[in-house]
């Protein structure tokens, strides 16, 4: 093919760079018109191979109107990558525009795009969408040449994945012979992305390129000094270790696993930070202003760390980033690489990462994970099918850019990779329930929202329906937040709304990077100031935990089975495992290991199953539905990532019935029939299918309202409608995402005729973790235990006395503390040593909170 022409051979000579065969790779498949997806790792020039086809098109055929649609899952990313992309255009002065249009793009730059489109345009898959549904759709996108669809592995198998399947199926429509590029890191399943992103849905109609591997990276595992916790604890143990890192380095990003660790680790890193570091908060609950200054000041080099949870997983190329710290267990390969991928950005030198695990078995699954790692492995489920309710919200807004036929619109839909396997009855069920809500709701003028001529062409029913449809798009369904704002001061962000309902006037707790006192509700907002008196609570967010991969699982259960795979792990996990064989036994690899003990006039039962929290939780639900039926008056039930544990107050004898594998016939239909689970479902698909507006002209509901409204549609197409197309999207989503209910039914197929149960006459080291953990469900009423006391009489217990009770004594407060939403405050000598320094409370914490 050759070589890059002027300006561009000497744009790269100049920085002594040679282009990559990756990056030649693209322009020769755009050449030929092809699609591509290329994987490459973190630092290989992904990004520029993905627009380096579309500024030599635009440098040899200068034109005016919309060339290339670049796709971000992050609008942070979207805002970056254009800031990036202007230094090479500007650098070779290309005759091209490049612009973001995300939903913070202000409304006069919105109508200016309309009216004269830039070259390159950077969105996400939700502005995208509104695009698509305006009437002059077809005249903005008739010159489309290319789409780059940015880590394309993190929307494949997502509600905004289907969405942007779908609108790709429309470009093609409006623009035929537009190319697509999907750009990605980590792909464990390369042939589904392909047909994912292919016009056709075919895998062989997408090249595949693959980027040569960088350097492996520098990993390293930290533990906190002293006493090595059992269980629970945030990492904030690790608070002084990780200081000292920062310290050591230029810029570390510190990663945690949710926002509510975010906070935790950020208060304790700011307790002990003598030398005033500017360090920085950054989740997806701040402000977006405040996101953006901690964006900037690191892009700036402001800042020596920023401590952030998967707002900062997939985007801002910081070059200058020294390391990457992990504290608690990564839960996944794929996950882990992306954020070393975030240090460095050089792919020829290795990225430096540390894991910080919290207790014991994070220390384990952090071995399995750099084992993952160090082999090349991935993790990750392939793309699942579409789901019917960005269906139903796609069939709308077409309707809203211009009437359609049904059949045209079906063959389009099914050529989406999304919806290849789409039925007809579906998409015709679909298109009668945004036609008129379908046979249960059809009476309710509030729900016709389509009508079909006599020519058999579909439109929508009125402006009125196109302009709330518009207002609506979109297939993220946060839980009801509501903004947190300093009285007298600027909004610092939003916390859930059951969280503030538990507050009462005086009440502190932890958000952006301060302490804050609650005084009350004003205007749908929560008025705020700073201090507080008490000890602070930490806000928690629904489906913030990440679950264990199968990957990881697989790993951590192959370690504990082989002791000669032990030497990898510290000295007080070896002598913890030593105790466990002693007392017990190990779990094997491909079977279960189960325990049974009686502890304070009750009996537990742990079952060691490492198919994480979500399908352990869903497993307890239907393990003490049954052992109800079998007598055993069970009592409460916890899953962690790694166990079940129950406890009940009779002995369950022959535990392996309960764990065969028709458990999830009968009592999964009978719990998810009782549950209130299906109705919190339902709620989030009626609201993406547009059946309840999140958003309408001059008014706000609150989340009680929409909750209140979907019950009762719940309700009636419950009773006159059972297989209303969205109750059967309700169950098959139920079943398949929320409950993990595959997991349960590989794990079941798995251990059949492998359980082995072991009867103890007291708790076993290795259940210590899982009974002093968070999470405890009570499935009958009576007051439970002290948690303190009880915890560390088990770890005393079950050690003999082998630790030193005081140690134990002092991790159970500190979990228990911090379990329960508390933070330790400062002590007093403490306070008096060190206030909290006035500038930094000016500069980075102002800037970065």
């Amino acid at each position: 093919m050759g070589t890059l022409p002027e300006p561009f051979a000497g744009w790269f000579a100049a920085r002594g760079w040679t282009p990559r065969p990756h990056q030649l790779a693209l322009w020769k498949s755009a050449r030929a018109g092809e699609s591509a997806l290329l994987i490459a790792p973190t630092g290989g020039g992904k990004t520029l191979a993905g627009f380096l086809p579309s500024l030599l098109e635009l440098h040899a055929a200068p034109r005016e109107g919309l060339h290339t649609l670049y796709v971000s899952p992050l609008k942070a990313l979207a805002v970056d990558i254009a800031r990036n992309l202007m230094d090479p255009v500007s650098e070779m002065d290309l005759p091209i525009r490049i612009e973001t249009r995300t939903g913070d793009t202000p409304q006069n730059r919105r109508a200016r795009q309309r009216e004269t489109p830039p070259q390159i345009l950077l969105t996400t898959p939700e502005s995208l969408a509104v695009l698509l549904a305006n009437p002059e759709a077809p005249e903005l996108f008739a010159g489309l040449r290319s789409i780059v669809v940015d880590e394309a592995h993190a929307m494949a198998g997502t509600k905004r994945g289907d969405q942007l399947s779908l609108c790709m199926a429309r470009l093609d429509v409006l623009a035929p012979g537009l190319r697509r590029v999907g750009l990605s890191a980590t792909v464990a399943h390369p042939e589904a992305l392909r047909a994912w992103l292919s016009p056709t849905a075919l895998a062989e109609d997408v090249r595949l390129v693959v980027g040569r591997g960088g350097a492996d990276p520098d990993m390293s595992l930290m533990l906190p000094e002293g006493h090595l916790p059992w269980g629970g604890h945030m990492g904030i143990a690790s608070a002084p270790g990780v200081l000292a890192r920062i310290a050591e380095a230029g810029v570390t990003i510190v990663f945690v696993n949710t926002r509510a660790q975010s906070e935790l680790i950020f208060a304790a890193l700011w307790k002990i930070n003598e030398e005033n570091l500017p360090i920085a908060l950054h989740h997806g609950s701040l402000e977006i202003t405040q996101r953006r200054k901690v964006e900037a000041a690191m892009a700036a080099g402001k800042l020596r760390a920023v401590v952030a949870t998967a707002s900062l997983d997939l985007g801002i190329d910081w070059g200058a980033v020294d390391q990457m710290i992990h504290v608690g267990a990564p839960k996944g390969v794929s996950r882990l690489l992306q954020r070393i991928g975030r240090a460095n950005h050089r792919m020829d030198e290795p990225s430096k990462a540390v894991l910080v695990p919290a207790n014991r078995f994070e220390v384990i699954e952090c071995v399995a994970a750099s084992e993952a790692v160090r082999a090349h492995e991935l993790d990750g489920d392939p793309p699942r099918p579409g789901g019917l309710d960005v269906l139903a919200q796609h069939i709308l807004a077409m309707a809203c850019q211009s009437p359609f036929r049904p059949d045209d619109l079906y063959a389009e839909v099914t050529r989406a990779g999304a919806y290849a396997t789409l039925s007809r009855r579906d998409f015709d069920d679909v298109l009668r329930f945004v036609e008129d809500g379908g046979y249960a709701l059809r009476a309710y003028e509030r729900f016709r929202r389509l009508f079909t001529d006599s020519e058999g062409l579909v439109h929508v029913r009125d402006l009125r329906v196109a302009r709330q449809a518009r207002m609506n798009l979109g297939t993220i369904v946060d839980t009801p937040m509501i903004k947190v704002r300093l009285r007298g001061g600027p909004v610092l962000g939003e916390v859930e709304e059951w969280f503030a309902s538990t507050l009462e006037p005086g009440n502190s707790f932890i958000f952006a990077g301060q302490t804050l006192r609650y005084e009350g509700i004003d205007a749908l907002t929560m008025v705020v100031s700073r201090g507080g008196e008490g000890d602070p609570r930490v806000p928690t967010y629904a489906g913030a935990r990440l679950p264990l991969s199968t990957n990881l699982s697989f790993r951590v259960r192959s370690i504990l089975a082989d002791p000669r795979r032990w030497r990898a792990l510290p000295d007080p996990v070896r002598d913890w495992l030593r105790l466990q064989q002693r007392r017990s036994e190990m779990p094997q690899r491909d079977g279960m290991l189960i325990e049974v003990f009686p502890k304070g006039g009750r009996w537990f039962m742990v079952a060691y199953c490492f198919e994480g929290r979500l399908a352990h939780q869903t497993l307890g639900m239907l393990v003490t539905k049954r052992m109800d039926r079998l007598g055993f008056a069970p009592m409460g039930y916890l899953g962690t990532d790694y166990v079940l544990a129950t406890w009940s107050a009779f002995e369950p004898t022959d535990p392996e019935r309960l764990f065969e594998e028709d458990i999830l016939g009968e009592e999964l239909e009978e719990w998810i029939a009782e549950s209130s689970m299906l109705r919190r479902t339902f709620r989030n698909i009626a609201t993406i299918a547009g059946l309840i507006e999140k958003n309408h002209p001059g008014q706000e509901k609150s989340g009680r309202q929409m909750t209140m409204n979907s019950d009762l549609i719940y309700d009636v197409l419950r009773k006159h409608e059972p297989d209303h197309i969205l109750l059967r999207a309700t169950r098959a989503e139920a079943a398949h995402g929320l409950t993990d209910v595959s997991r349960i039914a590989t794990l079941l197929a798995r251990v059949q005729g492998h359980i082995r149960v072991r009867r103890l006459d007291r708790v076993s080291p290795l259940a210590v973790p899982a009974l002093i953990e968070e999470g405890r469900e009570w499935v009958a009423g009576g007051a439970e235990d002290a948690l303190l006391a009880e915890a560390a009489a088990l770890v005393e217990e079950a050690t003999d006395g082998a630790e030193h009770f005081a140690d134990v004594l002092a991790e159970v407060t500190e979990g228990v503390r911090v379990r329960s939403g508390v933070v330790d405050r400062p002590r007093r000598q403490d306070r008096k040593r060190r206030p909290p320094p006035r500038r930094f409370v000016r500069s980075a914490k102002g800037l970065a909170s």
